[in-house]
């Protein structure tokens, strides 16, 4: 079933309630931590960076008196392209001259693509946009500024997915756009290559845009994520198909705030139009990094490596504990806390009691027309920190919450 969510409930998410995280330190700030602080609540990488950033960027540091273009260096352009060619096998489906635009990280771009989307496919009556439920606040927070109707469809609690297939035609007439993270976030679910092909099937039949959030493609256990331009691919045409990646998972980089979106040409030409009034340019010497980063695989297969034991510490001490599965890919855990009391009295007791700041799965959720939160039961952990310290946590994690 498909649940609509009241819109002034999403408006009261975005500009009353605030971000998760503004949500978490409200309801710790008057814990005291019962051990040093391992924070597990953000997605922000803290393995080393790669070798070359320091260089190229002071290299590039003259640059830093330029204003950049909107659409971005020849150079970024030509260096994405080549790298959804590596990874995906695409060749020239993709042109970096129309098709590709730089992003001050994927978040500003899946923001803006909202409101672009809402006049882009302007004459729908009733425009609506599909979230996953979870999921990422940027996509809730873009459909409200945009005055289009968000809905949110339920995901398998198991991977956070979509049965596009199932979804009402009435409700498929109504979309702008869908938004779909694969791996999904929180929990690392990957979208198969059927599963892109309904989508893209659906959205051609129907006229709305695939928004693919794809920033945590690089982050897998074994399997490399099928990509919607993959898919694309096979049909020889991008039209209403929008991906979007960045180098903070990736490349370890989060600060450095910078992604592309690729896909469309008319949507991306469309969406220039506004992003070059209303939002920041990236500056050069950052494309000049990114141009860096996305010709070298070997920091990111180091990267994916460490993240690969770290869930090999969790294959460990969480085994038969909590709903706990390998997920596909990312590198959240998205624990089934319901025995303890849920996500709310689990993060505070983790705090209390053993130092772990963790995240309630409701703060990542909306509760839907029928009163159900799909994260209640749920808190999510991100094993950002290196492999010591995140099995320390794990280890105080199952301290604090014994079988």
């Amino acid at each position: 079933m498909i649940a609509t969510v009241p819109s002034g409930r999403f408006d009261s998410l975005v500009f009353s309630a605030g971000s998760p995280f503004a949500r978490l330190t409200a309801e710790l700030a008057d814990i005291a931590p019962g051990a040093d602080p391992i924070d597990l609540s953000v997605g922000e990488p803290h393995h080393a960076l790669p070798p070359f950033v320091g260089p190229v960027l002071a290299a590039a540091t003259i640059d830093f008196r330029r204003y950049p273009a909107i659409r971005g260096t020849e150079a970024f352009r030509k260096a994405v392209a080549a790298w959804l060619d590596l990874r995906y096998g695409i060749g020239r489906l993709v042109d970096p001259d129309r098709m590709i635009l730089p992003l001050n990280g994927s978040r500003e771009g899946l923001f803006f693509s909202a409101l672009a989307a809402a006049r882009y496919l302007g004459d729908k009556r009733d425009p609506a946009i599909l979230l996953p439920n979870p999921y990422y606040q940027a996509y809730s927070a873009g459909a409200v500024m945009a005055n289009v109707e968000p809905v949110v469809a339920p995901t398998d609690p198991v991977t956070g997915l979509v049965d596009y297939a199932a979804l009402d035609p009435a409700l498929l007439s109504r979309l702008v756009a869908v938004y779909c993270a694969s791996p999904a976030n929180p929990q690392g679910g990957l979208m198969t290559r059927q599963a892109w092909r309904t989508l893209l099937d659906l959205a051609r039949d129907h006229c709305f845009l695939v928004l693919a959030d794809e920033c945590y493609s690089e982050i897998y256990r074994a399997t490399p994520p099928t990509g919607v331009l993959e898919v694309a691919a096979e049909d020889g045409r991008v039209d209403l198909v929008v991906a979007f990646n960045s180098l903070s998972k990736r490349s370890n980089l989060p600060g450095l705030r910078c992604g592309f979106a690729a896909g469309d040409p008319d949507f991306l030409d469309f969406l220039v139009k506004l992003r070059n009034m209303a939002a920041p340019q990236v500056p050069i010497p950052v494309q000049s990094v990114a141009v860096a980063a996305y010709r070298d695989e070997r920091h990111v297969i180091d990267n994916r490596r460490l993240y690969n034991e770290k869930f090999d510490a969790a294959d460990r001490l969480l085994a038969g504990r909590f709903g706990y599965r390998r997920p596909e890919g990312s590198f959240f855990l998205w624990l089934d806390v319901t025995a303890e009391g849920g996500g709310e009295a689990v993060t505070r007791r983790l705090w209390r009691e053993a130092g772990l700041k963790t995240v309630p799965g409701s703060y990542l959720a909306a509760t839907d027309a029928a009163g159900v939160n799909p994260g209640t039961p749920y808190v999510r952990l991100a094993l950002v920190d290196d492999l010591a310290t995140t099995t320390t946590a794990l280890e105080r994690l199952v301290a604090a919450l014994p079988a």
